[in-house]
Formats: structure tokens, sequence, C-alpha cells
């Protein structure tokens, strides 16, 4: 983490709207993934009404649909498009790519799954791990000649407070050797995302594309409808946000002018974070997250990862 910590005039409670206030995206184009429920929605709201042209990235192409005319009506700016895309599956994203023209200026890896029972994609991948970091990185590397054509690109990756109990077992990525913990996989995929902004911003910040991890907070939306009753009664006393709110610090990083050319770092309520400890349980970040030895050994792991299945 950058000794001089960046902070702005934002706080937990400020809204994506309030972000975006007076700024202009007009010819800029952005892609924001699961953008048809959640802070996902609100994210490509605020783009949208700073005259961004907006790619909603979903899997549910009919409830993209509906949210993008949402969108439209709302905004007024009829640049909000709906392109199909399943993170879990390669060959989605690699049609998903192959169909982008053009320079990308604002790339949201918002999408995720969370606490889901034990479940694999056709690679033998776990499906936490497959999905919130893996089909994000390729993706953002399938599309990284788009982001450097922008000129100043800027790439968004979501992680999680579940990440400060989970540092990465390199050894068993896809919990092979592991019994299968579905809240450690959570935690291990959203380290993994955070990890990803820090190699990711290292490799490419000479293309002109920074590229920087957010933790949108506690926000009461569908991605927890795995949890059980048990589950939340085992969470600790969040101070939920509303999807407004949530989206906030994606939009931040995603738009806001001042942090021009600051990338690598880990944001939480609209500021970086700081580092994580005992006495602040519920914020920060964990060293393990942004350790730069860790993230390019997982970016390796993951370049590995997806070219033997090419190869199968």
């Amino acid at each position: 983490m950058s000794a001089t910590r960046f902070t702005t005039p934002f706080n937990a409670r400020s809204t994506a709207a309030d972000v975006v206030a007076g700024v202009d995206l007009t010819g800029q184009r952005a892609i924001v993934t699961g953008a048809s429920s959640g802070i996902g929605v609100e994210t490509a709201r605020a783009l949208a009404t700073a005259g961004a042209e907006v790619t909603l990235a979903v899997r549910d192409v009919q409830a993209g649909e509906r949210t993008a005319e949402d969108i439209r009506s709302t905004t007024a700016n009829g640049s909000v498009r709906v392109a199909p895309l399943d993170l879990s599956d390669q060959d989605s994203i690699a049609a998903f790519v192959a169909a982008w023209e053009g320079p990308l200026h604002i790339l949201v890896n918002n999408a995720g799954v969370s606490a889901t029972p034990e479940r694999r994609t056709p690679e033998g991948w776990e499906l936490q791990f497959a999905t919130n970091h893996l089909g994000h990185f390729a993706l953002a590397t399938g599309l990284h000649r788009a982001l450097a054509a922008a000129g100043q690109a800027r790439v968004v990756s979501l992680s999680s407070i579940a990440h400060v109990q989970a540092p990465m077992v390199f050894e068993d990525v896809n919990f092979r050797e592991r019994p299968y913990d579905r809240m450690l996989a959570y935690g291990e995929s959203k380290t993994a995302t955070a990890l990803f902004a820090v190699e990711a911003n290292r490799r490419w910040a000479g293309d002109g594309i920074t590229v920087n991890a957010a933790n949108p907070g506690a926000v009461a939306t569908n991605l927890g409808r795995h949890l059980t009753p048990e589950d939340y009664a085992n969470l600790p006393a969040f101070d939920f946000k509303t999807p407004e709110q949530g989206a906030a610090t994606s939009v931040l990083l995603a738009a806001w002018p001042q942090l021009s050319g600051t990338g690598g770092r880990y944001f939480e309520d609209c500021n970086q974070a700081v580092r994580h400890s005992a006495e602040t349980p519920l914020q920060g970040v964990a060293d393990h997250a942004i350790d730069p030895a860790a993230a390019e050994r997982l970016w390796q792991i993951s370049l590995d990862m997806l070219a033997e299945a090419r190869r199968a």
C-alpha cells in the first residue's frame, strides 16, 4: 500500500449519484458486469447519468433489458445496451471479448457469487473462484487491447471484507485437497480479486490503464441468496448500506476525475482503506490481499489455468 493514503470528500453514506455529480463521461464507453441487479444496476445508472455509453454484461439478458430500459428512462441516456456474459463459462467470455469493438474506457468487474454450495465448472474449477476471479481475469485480459486503446482506462475489481480471513492457498485454489468451506472459498475469491488489481495495475500502468479494488460494504442484495438464517446469525454486526451507497466506491474508482493515474490500491467507503487490524475488524485491507509477490503468483496461476482449459 502506498505510504500516502488517498482520501476523498466522500464517505460510507455517499451515494453513486453524489460521486458523479458534475462529472462528464461523454464519449467514454463502460462495461459493468452483473448489472441486472444489486449494486451493479446503480453503478451502471451513475455512469449513464454522467453521459457514458454503458454495456450491461449479464447472464440473464431479459433482466438486463428491463434494467437497461429503466436506466435509459431515468437518465435520458439512450446509449445503454445489454450483452450476454456468463463469467463461469469461458466460451461465453471469449464470445463477449470477440464481439467487442473499439476502445474501452471503464471496466467494472462487479458480478459475483457468494457462499454457494460446492459446485464446479466444466473445467473442474471451484465456482466462486472461477466466477469472481478467473472469469473476470479472462475478461479483463481479453479486453486489454481495447482498454489500452482508450488512452486512459480504468478497471475496478470488486472485493469484500470477507477477504481478511482468507489468504490464498495457492496449492489448492479449487478445494480439491481440502474440505470445501463455502464461506472460506468466497473469502479467497475476494482476496484474489484484490490481488488482481495489484498485479494488473503493475503490468498495465504503462498502457495508461489503472486498476483498483473496491469493497462496496455490506449491502442486502441477491448476492446473499445462498446464506442461511444461521449464516446471518453468525455474521458481524455490519452497518448495511443501500445499493446506491454500495455502488459509490466502484463509481468513484471508475469515474472520479481526481483519481486519474491512481492505481493498485484497495478502497472502501469511497477512500483508500486502512490496514486491517483487530481494532478495525470490519474495515481495512489485509496484507495478504495487497502483497505484490502473491499478486504476481496468482497472475501466473490464472494464466496457466486458462491455457490448460484451452488445450483441453
